[in-house]
């Protein structure tokens, strides 16, 4: 399958550009299924839209947000969106992903605190309303790097993501597994002192807790069966929620369904066959989670943005060229959040990678929800290039080419060389150095 730039100007065009698949991304002409409120938990968002949680690396060096992080969030929250999903604020220092990665402990949760209680303040001022607020709390594992060069703590080695063996000294033993497990209360007690509505065990994109979900040749307690090599997951949700007092606060997950890589295993993947998506083990695992920690929601997405991101954003520029069509990958994305939505229709699941399909997105994320494959959709490159597009949407009944992202890759690209993350087609004040 070829992989094309994005030139489609009808519906019709995006359709007729699928010669070589099926597609399967659900089309409304009606987006009025967007401004639809949703209960989550005992908090009600006002609209189905999402802002994923996008690294804005600009944090101080003490772990507390920056100028530009506060600017991103008032933006972000003055934009209209239901529900915030912040941006993974980290679990111990040596795992921070960058020297400016959040990082909350009681010296700086003050100023979180004033942080969220200003995003609050800006959307009922703007919209009359105030988005719900997810905090990501995160171990970067295999993708630490607190002094701004790699610093890998892995549950494995895996040939696929490694171009020559990590020294084994990197490779965490059961032990310190349990410390860092551990380190989940003391995020779960603070998120709740600065405010925030609930927390994400966050278990995605090869950080640490999804890496072990596919540690099938690892020895001893966290490797080899499911329930070992979900073992991470499920304490550090029981690490979090014995450090929550308030009964509104919540715990829930981005989760990672698919790895998808050219090998013959992984997580979420047909057995031999790196590349077809199997919900299986995602499924069981989600309705673990649910039937023992009572989660209001899930966020799904799929594949490592440091391997094969084409997987989870489908983009037209990059560092490399995918064999695949971007809209193949679109496909696949709306399949797997469908399959998981429809295993469990009580469940709002968030859908992922609606950016690249630029002004029909919405109308795909409305028939996503219309048809029953997700109940909310959730916006990351979009929110960085035009943070304003959901009120746009909601007043004028559609996006303003002129904003949209044009899924260059270039804000991935800031975040992995620690530079301030935003769109730098977009939004020119973002692009400059911390010291």
């Amino acid at each position: 399958m070829k992989h094309e730039t994005f030139h489609y100007s009808s519906w019709q065009d995006v359709l007729s550009a699928c010669t070589d698949f099926e597609p399967f991304l659900p089309y409304s002409e009606n987006i009025k299924a967007l401004f639809t409120p949703l209960a989550i938990g005992k908090h009600v968002s006002s609209n189905r839209v999402a802002l994923q949680p996008m690294e804005g690396t600009d944090g101080a060096l003490d772990g507390a947000p920056g100028e530009l992080t506060k600017r991103r969030y008032i933006r972000f929250s003055e934009g209209g969106a239901g529900l915030i999903w912040f941006e993974a604020v980290a679990s111990a220092p040596e795992v921070r992903a960058s020297a400016h990665q959040l990082y909350l402990t009681d010296k700086n949760v003050d100023e979180f605190k004033k942080l969220v209680e200003n995003i609050r303040e800006a959307g009922i001022k703007k919209n009359g309303y105030a988005p719900v607020i997810v905090m990501q709390a995160t171990n970067s594992g295999r993708y630490s790097k607190p002094n701004g060069y790699p610093e890998p703590l892995i549950a494995y080695n895996n040939p696929v993501l490694e171009d020559k063996p990590i020294d084994k000294s990197r490779i965490l033993t059961d032990d310190q597994l349990k410390a860092y497990e551990e380190k989940f209360y003391d995020l779960a007690r603070l998120a709740q002192v600065a405010g925030f509505d609930g927390m994400d065990v966050k278990c995605c994109h090869r950080y640490l807790a999804n890496e072990l979900f596919s540690a099938y040749t690892r020895e001893g307690m966290y490797g080899g069966s499911f329930e070992n090599r979900t073992r991470f997951i499920m304490n550090a949700y029981a690490a979090a929620q014995s450090a929550i007092k308030n009964p509104e606060f919540f715990l829930t997950s981005r989760m990672n369904a698919y790895d998808g890589f050219e090998y013959p295993w992984g997580f979420g993947v047909k057995e031999g066959c790196g590349i077809e998506p199997c919900m299986d083990e995602a499924i069981r695992l989600i309705g673990m989670i649910t039937e023992k920690y009572n989660i209001p929601l899930i966020n799904i997405t799929i594949g490592n943005p440091y391997k094969n991101p084409h997987v989870n954003r489908p983009y037209d520029k990059g560092n490399y060229v995918p064999a695949e069509h971007p809209l193949f990958g679109e496909s696949r994305m709306m399949k797997c959040v469908s399959e998981i939505q429809h295993a469990y229709p009580d469940l709002p699941v968030i859908g992922s990678a609606f950016t690249y399909l630029r002004g029909f997105s919405p109308n795909l994320a409305a028939g996503m929800i219309e048809g029953g494959h997700s109940q909310m959709a959730g916006f990351g490159r979009l929110a960085f290039a035009y943070p304003d597009f959901v009120n746009d949407l909601k007043n004028n009944g559609s996006i303003d080419p002129k904003k949209l992202c044009i899924t260059c890759g270039q804000c991935a690209n800031l975040l992995r060389a620690g530079i301030p993350a935003g769109c730098v087609v977009r939004d020119r004040d973002v692009y400059k150095p911390l010291s």
